[in-house]
């Protein structure tokens, strides 16, 4: 039964590692693999001299942050508020609901964004201005593309990131909370001294994992959702490195950003893991 995971991971994982390799090397394809010059770091030294390699550490850092502290906690919010729903009906159709965004995809997200907020015609923008309020420009300010393209990522995810939280409560042993009604606690009481305690373990090995990602903000979301105006705030690596990797044909250079990415996340991995073991955690390994 492990087999088809072994063959995808081997597949698609482990074996492209090897050609990590060009960002070493002027990668040619016309030479091949083999036959393009060996450069050593001479990639990596110019990525990071670059005058726009602050600029894109901020903006993707920013971004990452959003994530950690605006996103990541909602589903452990709503899967323990849901876990409290006594009503099994009414529980099942709020998740369902709260299920379907994560099966839309990104470009049919960002499409209901525009329809949603544009100047022209928008539905927020209308409303502002039948109250009598200026338009905003959310879709090209620069102070606005951050708060959309995490409101996105929370309208789109936080429902479907419950079903971890859920499947960790349901391995809740229903007598302690009996036990604990029998002592008088209250339901904040059992929520704190018995539901918690019994997910901080799969809380914090996903917040481990998502730290792997730390770097990784979503490519189609954030190519739909840049523009010229606000393209300062927008550019991140995962933009930089289909502009020069896709669309100009650097191969080598755009896989030394795809690796510094891979690497930061590998340093903040084993760093959240080593902390999360000396906190009495188990950690991912």
């Amino acid at each position: 039964m492990m087999l088809p995971g072994l063959i995808y991971f081997l597949l698609f994982k482990y074996l492209p590692m090897w050609d990590l390799l060009i960002a070493f090397k002027d990668y040619q394809p016309a030479l091949g693999f083999w036959g393009s010059r060996w450069v050593g770091m001479a990639h990596f030294e110019r990525f990071f001299s670059e005058p726009i390699f602050w600029q894109l550490f901020w903006n993707t850092a920013i971004l990452a942050v959003y994530n950690i502290v605006l996103f990541f906690p909602l589903p452990i919010i709503v899967a323990l508020m849901l876990n409290e729903l006594r009503i099994q009906w009414f529980k099942r159709t709020v998740q369902t609901f709260i299920y379907i965004p994560h099966f839309f995809s990104i470009v049919v997200v960002v499409g209901i964004t525009y329809v949603m907020f544009t100047t022209e015609g928008g539905i927020v923008n209308e409303g502002l201005a039948s109250l009598g309020a200026d338009k905003i420009n959310f879709l090209t300010g620069p102070e606005w593309f951050r708060p959309m393209v995490t409101l996105q990522v929370i309208w789109k995810e936080t429902g479907y990131g419950t079903i971890i939280f859920l499947a960790a409560l349901a391995g809740v042993d229903p007598t302690l909370y009996e036990a604990s009604k029998i002592d008088g606690a209250s339901r904040w009481h059992q929520l704190w001294y018995i539901t918690m305690p019994a997910i901080k373990s799969t809380i914090v090995i996903l917040l481990i994992l998502r730290l792997g990602n730390f770097l990784d903000t979503g490519f189609e979301q954030i190519l739909l959702m840049i523009n010229a105006l606000n393209r300062e705030v927008g550019e991140v690596f995962d933009t930089y490195v289909y502009t020069n990797g896709i669309t100009q044909g650097q191969f080598s250079y755009s896989t030394t950003v795809g690796l510094f990415k891979s690497v930061v996340g590998l340093i903040l991995v084993v760093a959240a893991n080593q902390i999360a073991r000396k906190l009495g955690e188990e950690g991912v390994y």
